[in-house]
C-alpha cells in the first residue's frame, strides 16, 4: 500500500501566516527600540537598523555585528530630494563617508533642516544595486511608523539568516513576509465585538471592532441605523485623524468629513462608516506632524510626504474591503471625493455602484491643502 505524504491543513497554513505576521510586528518593534534586525530572502542575508534612532555607539556596534562598513538606505523619493540617484529600483544605497556620524545620517533621513542646511554631502552611491531585500528593510521602518531610512550591511557571509540572527541574539524575518505584511494583516481581520453607541444626531448606531488574527492594530465600523444588506450601502471609508477628528484642527477637513458622513447617513436612513487606523494617510501621527512642519516651511502636502521619504499616500483599502465582507455587504455607494478609494475597494472584489460627493467649504488654514488634493492627488472637489 502506498504511503501518502503528509499534507498541510488549512489550519496549519493559517497558523504559519499568523506566526509570520507576528514576527514582522516583533521586528518592527525592535526597530522602534533602536535595535538591529536580520532580513533574508532565500539567497541573501542583511542586517538592518533604523537611521532615525541611531547613536554613534550603535553605528560601531553595527559594524562589529556585521563585520562590514554600513550602507545608508533611502527611499527614491527622499533620495531625489538629496540629489541622489538610485542605481536600481526604489531604494538608494549610499556609502558611509568619514564625515557621516549619526547626526549626518539622521539629517539624511529627516528633512526638518533641509532648508537650513541645504549643502549636506557629498554622497557617493554604492556600487551594489538595491534589491527587494532592501525594499523590505525600508518597508519594515514604515510598519514601525519610523522614517523610511536605514543602515544596511552588505550581504552577510551566511545562507541561514535565522541561525545567524539567533547566534547574535537578534530577530530574523524574511523579506517576503515583510513585503506581504499589509495583505496578510488585512486578510486576517476578524470581528471581535460590537455594542450600541448612540451618537449625537444618530442615536441608533452600533460600533463594531475588528482585529487581525495576530493581535495587531484594530479598525472600527459604525453602523448608522439599519441599512438594508440587499441594496448597495451608503459607505464612508475614513482614515483616523487625531488632530482633525478629536482636536478639531483647521489644517484639514477630516473632522467635517467624519461628522458630515454620520449626518448624511442618518438623513439617508442608514449607512456604514469604516474607521481605519491609518493616521496621516498611513504614515502615522508623528510623521504627520513632521509633514505639517514642512508645510509650515512652504511645501504642499504631497511634497511634504515625499520629502519624508514616503509616497504621497501610503494607505491601503484591503482592511475596509474585508470589514465590508464580514458585515455582509458586497456593494456600496461610496461617500468620497477620492477615486483611489473606489479603485481600492473594487480591487478587493467590492462593487462600487456610485460615488457620492462629499465635500465641505475650505477655511483660511486648509484652503491650500484642499487645492493640492484636487490638483495633485486627483480629488474631485468641484
Amino acid at each position: 500500500m502506498a504511503i501518502m505524504p503528509p499534507t498541510t491543513s488549512d489550519k496549519d497554513v493559517k497558523s504559519l501566516i499568523d506566526h509570520n505576521i507576528v514576527t514582522v510586528e516583533r521586528a518592527a518593534s525592535d526597530l522602534r527600540r533602536g535595535l538591529a534586525v536580520v532580513i533574508s530572502d532565500g539567497k541573501s542575508v542583511i542586517l538592518v537598523q533604523s537611521a532615525e534612532l541611531l547613536a554613534d555607539l550603535w553605528i560601531e556596534r553595527f559594524r562589529s555585528l556585521s563585520g562590514t562598513e554600513p550602507l545608508v538606505g533611502l527611499t527614491k523619493t527622499r533620495a531625489n530630494v538629496l540629489h541622489i540617484s538610485p542605481r536600481s529600483g526604489d531604494v538608494a544605497l549610499v556609502k558611509m563617508s568619514k564625515h557621516m556620524d549619526c547626526a549626518v545620517i539622521q539629517s539624511m533621513a529627516d528633512p526638518a533642516d533641509d532648508l537650513r542646511r541645504p549643502m549636506l554631502g557629498p554622497y557617493h552611491v554604492a556600487q551594489q544595486g538595491a534589491e527587494a531585500i532592501h525594499e523590505a528593510g525600508l518597508k519594515l521602518c514604515k510598519i514601525a511608523k519610523l522614517l523610511p531610512a536605514a543602515l544596511f550591511s552588505i550581504f552577510l557571509p551566511t545562507e541561514d539568516g535565522r541561525l545567524w540572527a539567533n547566534d547574535k541574539g537578534l530577530l530574523h524575518v524574511t523579506a517576503k513576509d515583510v513585503l506581504r505584511f499589509d495583505h496578510n494583516d488585512a486578510e486576517g481581520l476578524r470581528k471581535v465585538t460590537a455594542a450600541k453607541v448612540p451618537l449625537n444626531g444618530a442615536e441608533k448606531t452600533t460600533m463594531v471592532a475588528f482585529r487581525p488574527d495576530d493581535g495587531g492594530t484594530e479598525h472600527f465600523a459604525l453602523i448608522i441605523g439599519d441599512p438594508n444588506r440587499h441594496d448597495p450601502v451608503l459607505t464612508r471609508i475614513h482614515s483616523e485623524c487625531f488632530t482633525g477628528d478629536l482636536l478639531g484642527s483647521l489644517k484639514c477637513d477630516c473632522g467635517e468629513q467624519l461628522n458630515g458622513a454620520v449626518k448624511h447617513m442618518q438623513e439617508a436612513g442608514g449607512g456604514l462608516l469604516l474607521y481605519l487606523a491609518q493616521e496621516g494617510r498611513g504614515i502615522g501621527l508623528i510623521n504627520k506632524l513632521r509633514a505639517y512642519q514642512l508645510q509650515d516651511q512652504g511645501f504642499d502636502t504631497v511634497d511634504a510626504n515625499e520629502r519624508l521619504g514616503f509616497h504621497s499616500d501610503e494607505r491601503i483599502f484591503a482592511p475596509a474591503a474585508q470589514m465590508l465582507k464580514i458585515l455582509g455587504f458586497s456593494k456600496v455607494r461610496l461617500l468620497t471625493n477620492n477615486p483611489l478609494k473606489v479603485q481600492g475597494l473594487e480591487a478587493h472584489d467590492v462593487t462600487v455602484t456610485e460615488r457620492v460627493k462629499h465635500a465641505f467649504p475650505s477655511n483660511a488654514h486648509n484652503d491650500h491643502y484642499l487645492k493640492t488634493k484636487k490638483k495633485r492627488s486627483g480629488h474631485l472637489l468641484s
